[in-house]
């Protein structure tokens, strides 16, 4: 009775394998994050000829900024009424209050709930739900800190509103203590796909969803958020099976 023994994979097929891993890996780097990357890194070359502690210190916060600027991939739920996080982060308020008044929503109290993002957090910003956007509105302002209940009010904000067809909801950009701006990538009348990228906010933030009341909300105050991936909330309890898109 013979028996055969496997043949080792080929030189090729396990190359292919490392750099499989490798992408894994290394998420890519957004182009805004190159600027502040090369930065980092000319100063840790110049300064270190001065006193090399220096090139080490500004060497690792090269690698921190390459780190926040990261953008993976993410695989989003794909049912109408799921409503995904737009951050990454924190749960920070679940509240009922009214929306600010530059997005055109309701004057009447509307479900908010709150992603704070700090400065370690994926800071790339994704679209809660499919739709078309309508109206969007940057307002200058403070930067107190994010978490605070009336940073909505009084900090420097980019307010998104996004017809779904059926409803209307209210993204809002919220810069915080670190954050000194909010970079935005699509226009109004755009349309979005659910967990479609659509911005980010330079070191540290939060971002608002706003939300018809009644809406069923699936997370809880101090739980972490993944952008595109956590559900927040349903629109549509009774919906049917969820799809998963991966971008």
């Amino acid at each position: 009775m013979s028996s055969r023994i496997a043949a080792a994979p080929g030189p090729r097929p396990l190359m292919n394998d490392i750099l499989k891993s490798v992408r894994r890996i290394f998420v890519p780097i957004r182009k805004e994050g190159f600027p502040f990357i090369a930065i980092a890194f000319v100063l840790g070359v110049v300064l270190g000829f001065l006193w090399k502690p220096l090139f080490w210190l500004l060497m690792l916060i090269t690698v921190w900024i390459a780190y926040f600027f990261r953008d993976p991939a993410r695989t989003t739920p794909i049912r109408e009424g799921l409503v995904v996080s737009p951050a990454d982060g924190r749960i920070s308020m679940i509240a009922t209050v009214v929306p600010p008044p530059e997005t055109g929503l309701s004057p009447a109290p509307l479900l908010r709930i709150s992603v704070f993002m700090n400065v370690f957090d994926c800071h790339v910003n994704r679209s809660p739900v499919a739709g078309r956007i309508v109206r969007i509105v940057y307002t200058p302002g403070l930067f107190l800190n994010a978490e605070l209940d009336k940073a909505s009010d009084d900090n420097e904000r980019n307010a998104l509103v996004i017809d779904t067809g059926k409803q209307m909801i209210g993204v809002v950009q919220i810069a915080g203590l670190v954050a000194r701006r909010i970079v935005g990538w699509v226009q109004e009348g755009q349309s979005l796909t659910a967990g479609e990228r659509f911005g980010l906010i330079r070191f540290g933030s939060r971002v608002d969803v706003f939300l018809p009341l009644g809406t069923k909300v699936l997370v809880g105050v101090g739980q972490t958020a993944i952008a595109g991936e956590t559900v927040l909330a349903d629109l549509d309890p009774a919906g049917g099976e969820r799809a998963y898109v991966t971008a």
